[in-house]
């Protein structure tokens, strides 16, 4: 397959695409719908959003994808046991039949995002079906593993695209037609976004569907973690298993193009003073006199031009650019393609990060990745640290360096909009 996704003449096994029995709220348990949702585990700010969705509702998803207590493993039996006790009570019910879903996202503004929801087969790195686009801190792996194993369930769905460039014409029919229908459940979350869910359970229908999307491969878009912690677990467990699928909202994205936003840096314990200091010499840094907005427009027309950065936390937005050549040939890896070599995201860790700064960009305790702007500044103002604010990479040249399995530095895109975690979970009770 090419990386639009279409067929190529050899035979090769292609995404699998399995209805499951979902777990759902039931709406006249809980306060709202949009009171028990979250946005993905690793989107939630901590702890003024983790905070904010814990009191929305005594049910909110969060208590289950970032439970809090003393120790790891203590939080994870109390997901556990979370689980169990809303699953006893009724509060979060199984549909009656297997099924996918079909998913539709609306945002104030008009945009619109259809998928299909379901249960994918975990396949390994060398099929190239599903591809990831960048790299993962094990120490997170770890951590979603953990969780999983402990819930035994798939908590959220993560994100993967596709191509279908008219070539999956039932899956098409599927989406749309069944987006004409009463959905299940239907709610707006504050952030203004309309979600609507429905399930489909015609076996004929999910029979098309499924051999169409096994002519596919797919693209992660968002969820490397929690898809490096499905292949994980299926490593754990004799197959066949329930622990051979992982749950997955698929986009085509030839009809609904995704948002790519960049995902920001926070330098813990370094002001902003001495990550300035440190760059003389080696880029271009000057003080811009512009607001937030006009100052990541600089940052994009920089950015156009060669790699760029934002650094923030003193009250003011500093313009780093035009890195020196000598400094790049001696801290930049040569063994990747040109492509992965000139990324923001590739200078940032391997040559800021690493070699000017010397900050370790694994560990959380010095560096933290957040997806808000105003966040990220606003953190770094009031802990004295160094926001570093990126302008995000096209669309097409992910898809080109996962085609030829060249893995981004972490947390290089954020892709959206992300699914929201709460509308249906996956239990794994086999």
């Amino acid at each position: 397959m090419n990386s639009a996704g279409h067929p190529e003449a050899t035979a090769r096994r292609g995404l699998e695409l399995t209805p499951f029995r979902g777990l759902r709220y039931d709406p006249d348990r809980v306060g709202s719908l949009a009171a028990v949702t979250s946005p993905p585990y690793d989107v939630v700010v901590r702890p003024d959003g983790l905070l904010h969705l814990e009191s929305a509702d005594p049910h909110n998803i969060v208590r289950l994808i970032l439970p809090q207590a003393a120790t790891p493993e203590a939080r994870n039996e109390q997901a556990a046991r979370t689980l169990r006790r809303w699953t006893t009570e009724g509060v979060l019910t199984p549909d009656p039949l297997p099924g996918l879903y079909v998913y539709e996202q609306r945002d104030r503004e008009g945009m619109l995002q259809r998928g299909i929801i379901g249960a994918v087969r975990v396949s390994d790195p060398a099929e190239q079906v599903v591809l990831p686009h960048e790299d993962v801190m094990p120490h997170v792996v770890a951590d979603r593993a953990a969780l999983m194993r402990a819930t035994r369930a798939n908590l959220e769905p993560l994100l993967l695209t596709y191509r279908g460039d008219g070539a999956a014409p039932a899956t098409t029919a599927l989406v749309e037609h069944t987006a004409e229908q009463p959905p299940l459940l239907s709610t707006t979350t504050e952030d203004g976004y309309c979600h609507r869910l429905w399930s489909v359970t015609d076996p004929d229908t999910l029979a098309r569907v499924r051999a169409e999307l096994s002519r596919h491969q797919a693209l992660i878009a968002d969820g490397h973690h929690r898809w490096a912690t499905y292949r994980t677990l299926r490593a754990e467990h004799p197959s066949p298993s329930p622990w051979d699928h992982g749950l997955v909202l698929l986009v085509d994205t030839a009809r609904y193009p995704l948002r790519v936003r960049a995902i920001h840096r926070l330098l813990h314990g370094v002001p902003v003073h001495d990550a300035l200091a440190a760059l003389d010499g080696h880029f271009r840094v000057r003080r811009l006199d512009t607001p937030r907005d006009g100052s990541l427009e600089t940052l994009a027309k920089a950015a156009d031009a060669g790699n760029a950065f934002l650094l923030a936390g003193d009250g003011a937005f500093h313009l780093v650019d035009l890195p020196d050549p000598g400094l790049l040939a001696r801290t930049v890896p040569t063994d990747r393609p040109e492509a992965w070599r000139t990324l923001d995201a590739t200078v940032l860790h391997a040559t800021l990060l690493a070699h000017v700064w010397h900050v370790p960009d694994d560990s959380a305790a010095h560096i933290s990745y957040i997806h808000d702007t105003a966040a990220t500044v606003e953190k770094a103002e009031r802990d004295g640290g160094t926001a570093v604010l990126m302008h995000p990479v096209r669309e097409e040249v992910v898809r080109e360096l996962a085609r030829q399995g060249v893995t981004m530095p972490r947390k290089s895109t954020s892709f959206g909009p992300k699914p929201a975690s709460g509308l249906v979970l996956r239990t794994l009770d086999a």
